[in-house]
Protein backbone atom coordinates (compact mmCIF):
# COMPACT_ATOMS: atom_id res chain seq x y z
CA UNK A 1 0.00 0.00 0.00
CA UNK A 2 1.54 3.51 -0.42
CA UNK A 3 2.46 5.44 1.78
CA UNK A 4 0.88 8.72 2.75
CA UNK A 5 2.05 12.08 4.31
CA UNK A 6 0.13 12.08 7.22
CA UNK A 7 0.78 8.20 7.95
CA UNK A 8 4.43 9.01 7.57
CA UNK A 9 4.43 12.03 10.28
CA UNK A 10 2.51 9.80 12.86
CA UNK A 11 4.94 6.72 12.29
CA UNK A 12 6.98 5.57 15.44
CA UNK A 13 9.44 2.45 15.38
CA UNK A 14 8.00 -0.32 16.80
CA UNK A 15 12.16 -1.48 18.15
CA UNK A 16 15.42 -0.34 18.19
CA UNK A 17 16.18 -2.00 14.51
CA UNK A 18 13.04 0.11 13.18
CA UNK A 19 10.73 -0.67 10.78
CA UNK A 20 10.06 -0.55 6.94
CA UNK A 21 7.42 0.84 5.09
CA UNK A 22 7.08 0.26 1.45
CA UNK A 23 5.79 2.67 -1.15
CA UNK A 24 6.19 0.31 -3.83
CA UNK A 25 9.02 0.05 -6.85
CA UNK A 26 11.87 -1.02 -4.10
CA UNK A 27 11.44 1.98 -1.75
CA UNK A 28 10.08 2.74 1.64
CA UNK A 29 10.99 4.45 4.58
CA UNK A 30 13.31 3.13 7.88
CA UNK A 31 11.79 4.34 11.31
CA UNK A 32 14.15 4.49 13.45
CA UNK A 33 14.85 6.28 16.96
CA UNK A 34 16.88 8.78 15.70
CA UNK A 35 15.14 9.76 12.45
CA UNK A 36 13.06 8.62 9.38
CA UNK A 37 14.80 7.66 5.68
CA UNK A 38 14.30 7.22 2.54
CA UNK A 39 16.18 4.04 0.94
CA UNK A 40 15.39 2.10 -2.43
CA UNK A 41 16.21 -1.63 -2.72
CA UNK A 42 17.13 -2.99 -6.04
CA UNK A 43 19.58 -5.36 -8.18
CA UNK A 44 22.56 -4.27 -10.38
CA UNK A 45 24.15 -7.06 -12.20
CA UNK A 46 23.03 -9.54 -10.06
CA UNK A 47 23.86 -7.81 -6.64
CA UNK A 48 21.15 -6.45 -3.74
CA UNK A 49 21.92 -3.08 -3.39
CA UNK A 50 20.24 -0.26 -1.47
CA UNK A 51 20.28 3.56 -2.64
CA UNK A 52 19.67 6.48 0.30
CA UNK A 53 17.07 8.81 -0.91
CA UNK A 54 17.10 11.71 1.40
CA UNK A 55 16.20 12.04 5.38
CA UNK A 56 11.99 12.87 6.09
CA UNK A 57 11.13 15.80 6.29
CA UNK A 58 13.84 17.46 4.42
CA UNK A 59 13.26 15.29 1.83
CA UNK A 60 8.93 15.08 1.08
CA UNK A 61 7.37 12.04 -0.24
CA UNK A 62 6.64 13.59 -3.42
CA UNK A 63 10.60 14.20 -3.69
CA UNK A 64 11.76 10.41 -2.28
CA UNK A 65 9.50 9.57 -5.41
CA UNK A 66 10.75 11.31 -7.83
CA UNK A 67 14.27 9.98 -7.15
CA UNK A 68 13.19 6.71 -6.89
CA UNK A 69 11.78 7.40 -10.55
CA UNK A 70 14.92 8.77 -11.69
CA UNK A 71 17.00 5.81 -10.34
CA UNK A 72 14.34 3.69 -12.09
CA UNK A 73 15.51 5.66 -15.02
CA UNK A 74 19.14 4.61 -14.46
CA UNK A 75 18.76 1.29 -14.22
CA UNK A 76 16.90 0.84 -17.19
CA UNK A 77 19.83 2.65 -19.29
CA UNK A 78 21.76 -0.25 -17.38
CA UNK A 79 23.21 2.71 -15.24
CA UNK A 80 24.13 1.87 -11.47
CA UNK A 81 22.16 4.42 -9.39
CA UNK A 82 24.26 4.21 -6.54
CA UNK A 83 27.54 5.04 -8.90
CA UNK A 84 25.86 7.81 -10.42
CA UNK A 85 25.37 9.49 -7.04
CA UNK A 86 28.82 9.18 -5.99
CA UNK A 87 30.02 10.72 -9.54
CA UNK A 88 27.70 13.47 -9.19
CA UNK A 89 29.02 14.32 -5.63
CA UNK A 90 32.40 14.17 -7.14
CA UNK A 91 31.94 16.35 -9.61
CA UNK A 92 30.25 19.06 -7.08
CA UNK A 93 33.08 18.99 -5.39
CA UNK A 94 35.34 19.12 -8.17
CA UNK A 95 33.13 22.20 -9.41
CA UNK A 96 33.40 24.09 -6.07
CA UNK A 97 37.04 23.84 -6.36
CA UNK A 98 36.86 25.52 -9.36
CA UNK A 99 36.97 29.13 -7.72
CA UNK A 100 36.46 32.14 -10.33
CA UNK A 101 40.22 33.01 -8.75
CA UNK A 102 41.87 29.61 -9.70
CA UNK A 103 40.67 29.50 -13.08
CA UNK A 104 41.67 33.24 -13.66
CA UNK A 105 45.40 32.29 -12.53
CA UNK A 106 45.20 29.58 -15.28
CA UNK A 107 44.19 31.65 -17.61
CA UNK A 108 46.97 34.21 -17.03
CA UNK A 109 49.44 31.66 -17.46
CA UNK A 110 47.86 30.48 -20.44
CA UNK A 111 47.52 33.90 -22.06
CA UNK A 112 51.37 34.93 -20.39
CA UNK A 113 53.38 34.37 -23.79
CA UNK A 114 51.30 36.12 -26.26
CA UNK A 115 51.38 39.26 -23.69
CA UNK A 116 53.88 42.04 -22.48
CA UNK A 117 54.84 41.61 -18.65
CA UNK A 118 53.82 45.45 -18.32
CA UNK A 119 50.21 44.30 -20.02
CA UNK A 120 50.13 40.83 -17.64
CA UNK A 121 50.67 42.85 -14.31
CA UNK A 122 48.54 45.39 -15.41
CA UNK A 123 45.53 42.65 -15.94
CA UNK A 124 46.45 41.06 -12.84
CA UNK A 125 46.59 43.79 -10.54
CA UNK A 126 42.93 44.40 -11.57
CA UNK A 127 41.56 41.39 -10.67
CA UNK A 128 43.62 41.38 -7.66
CA UNK A 129 42.22 44.89 -6.98
CA UNK A 130 38.79 44.93 -7.80
CA UNK A 131 37.61 41.19 -8.78
CA UNK A 132 39.14 38.30 -6.70
CA UNK A 133 37.59 39.95 -3.69
CA UNK A 134 34.34 40.11 -5.12
CA UNK A 135 33.84 36.71 -6.74
CA UNK A 136 37.20 34.97 -6.56
CA UNK A 137 36.50 32.63 -4.32
CA UNK A 138 33.03 31.47 -5.21
CA UNK A 139 33.04 28.56 -7.58
CA UNK A 140 32.79 29.88 -11.05
CA UNK A 141 29.94 27.51 -11.70
CA UNK A 142 27.92 29.28 -9.88
CA UNK A 143 28.82 32.96 -10.27
CA UNK A 144 25.45 34.89 -11.77
CA UNK A 145 26.15 37.88 -13.83
CA UNK A 146 25.04 40.09 -10.88
CA UNK A 147 28.28 39.30 -9.56
CA UNK A 148 30.63 40.27 -12.18
CA UNK A 149 28.56 43.77 -12.22
CA UNK A 150 28.51 44.01 -8.37
CA UNK A 151 32.76 44.11 -9.15
CA UNK A 152 32.78 46.23 -12.14
CA UNK A 153 30.26 48.80 -10.73
CA UNK A 154 32.53 49.68 -7.85
CA UNK A 155 35.36 50.78 -10.01
CA UNK A 156 32.52 52.34 -12.14
CA UNK A 157 31.13 54.41 -8.96
CA UNK A 158 34.93 55.81 -8.01
CA UNK A 159 35.36 57.15 -11.65
CA UNK A 160 36.99 54.51 -13.01
CA UNK A 161 34.57 53.74 -15.99
CA UNK A 162 36.85 52.71 -19.01
CA UNK A 163 38.84 50.62 -16.65
CA UNK A 164 35.51 49.08 -15.60
CA UNK A 165 34.76 48.43 -18.60
CA UNK A 166 38.09 47.05 -19.63
CA UNK A 167 37.78 44.57 -16.44
CA UNK A 168 34.28 43.17 -17.88
CA UNK A 169 36.42 41.98 -20.98
CA UNK A 170 38.48 40.20 -19.03
CA UNK A 171 35.87 38.86 -16.83
CA UNK A 172 34.79 37.73 -19.94
CA UNK A 173 37.93 36.38 -21.21
CA UNK A 174 38.48 33.98 -18.25
CA UNK A 175 34.68 33.00 -18.71
CA UNK A 176 35.19 32.05 -22.20
CA UNK A 177 38.46 30.59 -21.33
CA UNK A 178 36.27 28.13 -18.66
CA UNK A 179 33.31 27.44 -21.61
CA UNK A 180 36.72 25.46 -23.16
CA UNK A 181 37.37 23.77 -19.99
CA UNK A 182 33.95 22.75 -19.77
CA UNK A 183 33.50 24.49 -16.52
CA UNK A 184 30.39 26.44 -17.49
CA UNK A 185 28.17 26.80 -20.32
CA UNK A 186 28.58 30.12 -21.65
CA UNK A 187 29.89 33.86 -20.88
CA UNK A 188 27.70 35.24 -18.85
CA UNK A 189 29.27 38.77 -19.21
CA UNK A 190 27.43 39.21 -22.20
CA UNK A 191 24.23 39.66 -20.07
CA UNK A 192 25.81 43.06 -18.91
CA UNK A 193 25.89 44.96 -22.22
CA UNK A 194 24.51 48.14 -21.27
CA UNK A 195 24.77 48.23 -17.70
CA UNK A 196 27.92 50.70 -17.05
CA UNK A 197 28.27 54.02 -18.26
CA UNK A 198 29.67 54.26 -21.07
CA UNK A 199 33.02 55.69 -21.80
CA UNK A 200 33.84 58.85 -23.00
CA UNK A 201 35.50 59.01 -26.51
CA UNK A 202 37.87 60.97 -26.99
CA UNK A 203 41.94 61.66 -27.83
CA UNK A 204 44.68 61.67 -25.42
CA UNK A 205 45.27 65.39 -23.75
CA UNK A 206 48.38 66.62 -25.93
CA UNK A 207 50.01 69.74 -26.44
CA UNK A 208 50.65 71.15 -30.43
CA UNK A 209 50.95 74.53 -30.49
CA UNK A 210 54.65 74.78 -30.78
CA UNK A 211 54.58 77.51 -28.31
CA UNK A 212 53.98 75.93 -25.66
CA UNK A 213 55.84 72.78 -26.87
CA UNK A 214 58.46 74.30 -26.20
CA UNK A 215 57.73 75.91 -22.82
CA UNK A 216 57.00 71.96 -22.15
CA UNK A 217 60.09 71.37 -23.39
CA UNK A 218 61.81 74.13 -20.51
CA UNK A 219 60.06 71.92 -17.74
CA UNK A 220 61.08 68.86 -18.68
CA UNK A 221 64.81 70.07 -18.63
CA UNK A 222 64.10 72.21 -15.50
CA UNK A 223 62.59 68.58 -13.95
CA UNK A 224 64.76 67.38 -10.92
CA UNK A 225 64.17 63.47 -9.64
CA UNK A 226 64.97 59.71 -10.04
CA UNK A 227 67.90 59.95 -13.07
CA UNK A 228 65.80 57.61 -15.21
CA UNK A 229 62.33 59.17 -14.48
CA UNK A 230 64.22 62.15 -16.04
CA UNK A 231 65.76 60.76 -19.16
CA UNK A 232 62.61 58.83 -19.42
CA UNK A 233 60.65 62.19 -19.65
CA UNK A 234 63.21 63.13 -22.04
CA UNK A 235 63.40 60.57 -24.00
CA UNK A 236 59.42 60.67 -24.28
CA UNK A 237 59.16 63.25 -26.88
CA UNK A 238 61.90 62.38 -29.32
CA UNK A 239 60.81 58.87 -29.88
CA UNK A 240 57.03 59.51 -29.12
CA UNK A 241 56.50 55.16 -28.91
CA UNK A 242 53.62 53.98 -26.56
CA UNK A 243 54.19 54.50 -23.09
CA UNK A 244 54.34 51.02 -21.94
CA UNK A 245 57.38 50.50 -24.94
CA UNK A 246 59.31 53.09 -22.97
CA UNK A 247 58.93 52.03 -20.09
CA UNK A 248 59.48 48.10 -20.62
CA UNK A 249 62.69 49.67 -22.37
CA UNK A 250 65.65 47.18 -22.35
CA UNK A 251 69.30 47.87 -22.67
CA UNK A 252 69.77 44.38 -24.59
CA UNK A 253 67.28 46.16 -27.42
CA UNK A 254 69.44 49.31 -27.85
CA UNK A 255 72.58 49.89 -29.62
CA UNK A 256 73.85 53.29 -29.06
CA UNK A 257 76.57 53.19 -31.78
CA UNK A 258 74.33 52.18 -34.24
CA UNK A 259 72.06 54.73 -32.63
CA UNK A 260 68.87 52.10 -32.98
CA UNK A 261 66.09 50.66 -30.77
CA UNK A 262 64.53 47.63 -31.72
CA UNK A 263 61.44 46.92 -29.87
CA UNK A 264 60.69 42.97 -30.03
CA UNK A 265 57.34 42.37 -31.28
CA UNK A 266 56.24 40.74 -28.10
CA UNK A 267 56.31 43.90 -26.76
CA UNK A 268 54.42 46.36 -29.59
CA UNK A 269 50.77 46.58 -30.18
CA UNK A 270 50.65 45.22 -33.07
CA UNK A 271 53.13 42.23 -32.49
CA UNK A 272 55.94 43.62 -35.03
CA UNK A 273 59.24 44.47 -34.71
CA UNK A 274 59.46 48.23 -34.36
CA UNK A 275 62.99 49.61 -35.00
CA UNK A 276 63.61 53.38 -33.01
CA UNK A 277 66.05 54.98 -35.02
CA UNK A 278 67.56 57.49 -32.15
CA UNK A 279 68.75 60.68 -32.97
CA UNK A 280 71.90 62.30 -31.18
CA UNK A 281 70.21 63.87 -28.27
CA UNK A 282 68.31 60.57 -27.76
CA UNK A 283 72.22 58.39 -27.59
CA UNK A 284 73.41 61.18 -25.60
CA UNK A 285 70.53 61.11 -22.96
CA UNK A 286 70.81 57.25 -22.82
CA UNK A 287 74.80 57.17 -22.85
CA UNK A 288 74.34 59.52 -19.91
CA UNK A 289 72.32 57.10 -17.77
CA UNK A 290 74.25 54.13 -18.48
CA UNK A 291 76.50 54.32 -16.01
CA UNK A 292 73.42 54.31 -13.62
CA UNK A 293 71.08 51.68 -14.63
CA UNK A 294 73.11 49.85 -17.35
CA UNK A 295 74.09 47.07 -15.38
CA UNK A 296 70.63 45.98 -14.69
CA UNK A 297 67.92 44.21 -17.35
CA UNK A 298 65.83 47.95 -17.92
CA UNK A 299 66.87 50.86 -19.13
CA UNK A 300 64.41 52.76 -16.44
CA UNK A 301 64.04 50.42 -13.58
CA UNK A 302 61.54 50.85 -10.81
CA UNK A 303 62.99 52.08 -7.71
CA UNK A 304 61.02 49.86 -5.20
CA UNK A 305 61.59 46.61 -7.52
CA UNK A 306 63.16 44.68 -10.28
CA UNK A 307 60.20 45.78 -12.53
CA UNK A 308 60.60 48.55 -14.84
CA UNK A 309 59.01 51.70 -13.77
CA UNK A 310 55.72 52.15 -13.10
CA UNK A 311 53.01 53.37 -15.57
CA UNK A 312 52.29 56.36 -13.55
CA UNK A 313 56.08 57.63 -13.44
CA UNK A 314 56.11 60.25 -16.20
CA UNK A 315 52.16 61.21 -16.21
CA UNK A 316 53.33 61.93 -12.41
CA UNK A 317 55.80 64.22 -13.36
CA UNK A 318 54.00 66.34 -15.77
CA UNK A 319 51.25 66.75 -13.16
CA UNK A 320 54.40 67.55 -10.58
CA UNK A 321 55.29 69.90 -13.41
CA UNK A 322 51.90 71.69 -13.43
CA UNK A 323 50.38 69.93 -16.47
CA UNK A 324 46.91 68.15 -15.84
CA UNK A 325 45.86 65.50 -17.39
CA UNK A 326 43.20 66.91 -19.32
CA UNK A 327 46.65 69.21 -20.62
CA UNK A 328 48.86 66.75 -21.24
CA UNK A 329 49.46 63.23 -20.71
CA UNK A 330 52.29 60.49 -21.64
CA UNK A 331 50.57 59.02 -24.46
CA UNK A 332 50.02 62.66 -25.46
CA UNK A 333 54.21 62.94 -26.75
CA UNK A 334 52.82 60.62 -29.54
CA UNK A 335 50.05 63.19 -30.85
CA UNK A 336 52.29 65.80 -30.74
CA UNK A 337 54.91 64.79 -32.79
CA UNK A 338 52.49 63.80 -35.44
CA UNK A 339 50.82 66.78 -35.55
CA UNK A 340 53.77 68.78 -35.84
CA UNK A 341 55.54 66.19 -37.70
CA UNK A 342 52.85 66.70 -40.58
CA UNK A 343 51.51 70.50 -40.40
CA UNK A 344 54.13 72.31 -39.02
CA UNK A 345 57.57 71.02 -40.20
CA UNK A 346 55.70 68.96 -43.34
CA UNK A 347 57.55 65.32 -43.18
CA UNK A 348 56.13 62.53 -45.34
CA UNK A 349 52.69 61.05 -43.92
CA UNK A 350 53.99 57.84 -44.77
CA UNK A 351 57.19 57.89 -42.65
CA UNK A 352 55.32 59.57 -39.62
CA UNK A 353 53.01 56.51 -39.70
CA UNK A 354 55.77 54.40 -39.69
CA UNK A 355 57.73 55.66 -37.17
CA UNK A 356 54.33 55.67 -34.90
CA UNK A 357 54.50 52.19 -35.74
CA UNK A 358 50.99 52.21 -37.57
CA UNK A 359 50.23 49.43 -40.49
CA UNK A 360 51.49 51.46 -43.73
CA UNK A 361 51.29 49.66 -46.82
CA UNK A 362 52.42 49.94 -50.11
CA UNK A 363 50.12 50.76 -53.64
CA UNK A 364 49.53 46.89 -53.42
CA UNK A 365 48.51 46.78 -49.98
CA UNK A 366 51.35 45.25 -48.93
CA UNK A 367 52.65 46.35 -45.21
CA UNK A 368 55.95 47.15 -45.70
CA UNK A 369 58.27 45.66 -43.51
CA UNK A 370 60.29 47.58 -40.14
CA UNK A 371 63.37 48.91 -42.18
CA UNK A 372 61.21 50.32 -44.83
CA UNK A 373 62.44 54.06 -45.84
CA UNK A 374 64.86 53.50 -42.88
CA UNK A 375 67.51 56.25 -44.47
CA UNK A 376 64.74 58.86 -44.38
CA UNK A 377 63.35 57.86 -41.21
CA UNK A 378 66.27 58.75 -39.40
CA UNK A 379 66.74 61.89 -41.05
CA UNK A 380 63.09 62.59 -39.90
CA UNK A 381 63.71 62.14 -36.13
CA UNK A 382 66.64 63.77 -36.17
CA UNK A 383 65.50 66.85 -37.59
CA UNK A 384 62.52 66.26 -34.96
CA UNK A 385 64.85 66.67 -31.91
CA UNK A 386 66.67 69.37 -33.47
CA UNK A 387 63.47 71.54 -33.73
CA UNK A 388 62.36 69.92 -30.21
CA UNK A 389 65.76 71.70 -29.25
CA UNK A 390 65.06 74.96 -30.81
CA UNK A 391 61.57 75.43 -29.23
CA UNK A 392 63.39 74.73 -26.11
CA UNK A 393 65.90 77.49 -26.19
CA UNK A 394 63.74 79.97 -27.53
CA UNK A 395 64.91 80.23 -31.32
CA UNK A 396 62.77 81.51 -34.21
CA UNK A 397 60.80 78.75 -35.71
CA UNK A 398 59.54 78.89 -39.75
CA UNK A 399 56.47 77.41 -40.33
CA UNK A 400 56.73 75.52 -43.57
CA UNK A 401 52.93 74.83 -44.03
CA UNK A 402 50.93 76.96 -41.32
CA UNK A 403 49.14 75.45 -38.34
CA UNK A 404 45.63 75.16 -39.97
CA UNK A 405 46.42 72.99 -43.10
Amino acid sequence: MALTDTFIRKAKPSSAAGDKHADGGGMYLLVKDSGKYWRMDYRFLGKRKTLALGVYPAVSLASARKRRDEARTLLAEGIDPSQAKQEGKYARTAAAAQTFEVVANQWLLKVAPSRTASTQDKIKGWLDKNVFPVIGSKPIAAIKPRDVLAAVQKMEARGAVESAHRVKQVCGQIFRFAVALDLVERDITADLRGALAPTVKGNFAAITEPKQVGALMRAIYDYHGFPAAVAALKLAPLVFVRPGELRAAEWAEIDLDAAEWRIPAAKMKMKVEHLVPLSTQAVDILRALHPITGDGQYVFPSLRSKACMSENTINAALRYMGYGKEVMTGRGFRAMARTILDEVLGERPDLIEHQLAHTVRDPLGRAYNRTSHLPARREMMQRWADYLDKLRVGAEVVSLHGTGR
